[in-house]
C-alpha cells in the first residue's frame, strides 16, 4: 500500500456518519449539501437536521454569529431544503429574522434565542400571532 488515497465517496454511509458526527452540524450541512446526491443525503440525515445551533461558542459565556459566507449559504440554500426536518433551532438574536424567513419549519417545536440584550431585539415578534401545536 504505497500510495493509498481514500475519498469521502469511498467510505460507507455508516463510517461517514461516525466521522461527521464529530463536527458541528452546521459545518456538515454547509460543506456537504449540494456536493453530490449521496453526500447531500448523508448531510440531511436526522442527526444533523433535527436540532440545529446556528452560532459559534467563543467560550462558556460568549457566542458569536457564524461567518457571513457560512450563514448566507445556510439561509439561502440549506435551510429551505431541510426546513421540514428541523425540530429545534438555537439562533443568535441578530440572525433571527434571516433564519426564520428562510423556511416555514412545520415541525419546529422549540426555538432558543441567544444574546437578547433589549426588548427591541424581539421586535420581529411584535403584533404577530403564532399557532402553537
Amino acid at each position: 500500500m504505497e500510495h493509498s488515497c481514500v475519498q469521502l465517496n469511498d467510505l460507507s454511509d455508516e463510517i461517514l456518519l461516525i466521522i461527521l458526527n464529530k463536527l458541528e452540524k452546521y459545518h456538515v450541512l454547509y460543506s456537504l449539501t449540494g456536493v453530490n446526491q449521496r453526500l447531500t443525503k448523508v448531510a440531511h440525515d436526522f442527526i444533523f437536521t433535527n436540532s440545529m445551533t446556528l452560532f459559534q461558542y467563543q467560550s462558556h459565556k460568549f457566542i458569536s454569529r457564524l461567518s457571513n459566507a457560512v450563514f448566507d449559504r445556510l439561509c439561502s440554500y440549506v435551510l429551505p431544503q431541510i426546513q421540514y426536518k428541523i425540530n429545534w433551532l438555537d439562533i443568535e438574536v441578530s440572525s433571527m429574522e434571516c433564519v426564520l424567513v428562510s423556511g416555514n419549519y412545520p415541525n419546529l417545536f422549540g426555538l432558543g434565542i441567544d444574546n437578547i440584550e433589549t426588548d427591541n431585539d424581539l421586535n420581529i415578534f411584535e403584533g404577530k400571532i403564532f399557532r402553537l401545536k
